[in-house]
């Protein structure tokens, strides 16, 4: 039975945003207290909200509304991590971009840089044709530097994707390669980046890759300007589908912290 991308769309968005927001409040209901090391030094819950609208008129006809949300919580030997990023835009009346994908991660520190963690991401993308891209995974992971303004991490693990990218429905191994860093100059301006790789185990030539990099500026203590490029390398598309997409993305961002 065919469905239309239209209703597709609104589902996944509301599922997606109903998981997420569940996700928040099963979360944050409670204070733990604050821990004693490095990675405590840092906020319990570190929340943004980063919203961003590009419009043209006239010669060109475009629209482009994005919405990102984060959620990270450090205590004791524990972090997890969440992410929330959708993405509707028009090009003369015709839908160019349609996209929502979310994650979260959980690590456990079991020493000051070694960590174990357990990962699951998914992801709906119109307009590369993939209906669902999900992966769960666990893995290891070292931070190579960590202090109060820069960490660099690289983790990586086994992971199973389950997808469905054209007509075509499947799921396969992978071996998830990841490296993370940020860096503070000052409690107002940051950057950071971060690139993931997914090779299918048993063959090789179809993989993923994910990176993301940006920078953000504080306005006042709650609010801040955002600048983000991300970029997602399917070396095996749907057909008829381009291998790269590129988006760079310009945001107003709201943070909130307890």
């Amino acid at each position: 039975m065919k469905i239309k991308i239209a209703h597709l769309s609104a589902r996944t968005l509301v599922s997606t945003g109903a998981f997420y927001c569940g996700a928040y409040v099963a979360l944050f209901g409670g204070e733990p207290a604050r821990g004693e090391t490095v990675t405590n030094a840092v906020p319990m819950w570190d929340v943004s909200v980063a919203a961003g609208v590009t419009v043209t008129k006239g010669n060109s006809d475009t629209e482009l509304f994005t919405l990102t949300g984060r959620a990270d919580k450090k205590w004791d030997a524990n972090e997890i991590h969440l992410g929330l990023d959708a993405a509707y835009g028009e090009d003369q009346g015709e839908e160019n971009n349609e996209s929502v994908r979310a994650f979260g991660q959980y690590n456990l520190l079991f020493t000051e840089r070694w960590y174990a963690y357990a990962r699951a991401e998914g992801l709906h993308d119109a307009i590369a044709d993939v209906e669902y891209r999900f992966t769960v995974g666990p893995g290891v992971g070292y931070y190579f530097i960590k202090n109060t303004n820069t960490t660099l991490s690289v983790d990586g693990g086994p992971a199973i994707v389950f997808e469905k990218e054209g007509p075509e429905e499947r799921s396969y191994f992978t071996v998830r390669v990841g490296e993370k860093f940020e860096h503070k100059f000052n409690d107002r301006v940051r950057i950071w980046e971060a690139v993931e790789f997914l090779p299918q185990v048993d063959h090789f030539e179809n993989y993923l890759i994910n990176a993301e990099a940006g920078v953000e500026s504080g306005l006042s203590k709650s609010w801040a300007l955002r600048f983000v490029l991300q970029d997602t390398y399917d070396n095996r598309p749907a057909p008829g589908r381009k291998e790269n997409d590129l988006k760079l993305v310009a945001a107003l961002a709201w943070k909130l912290l307890h």
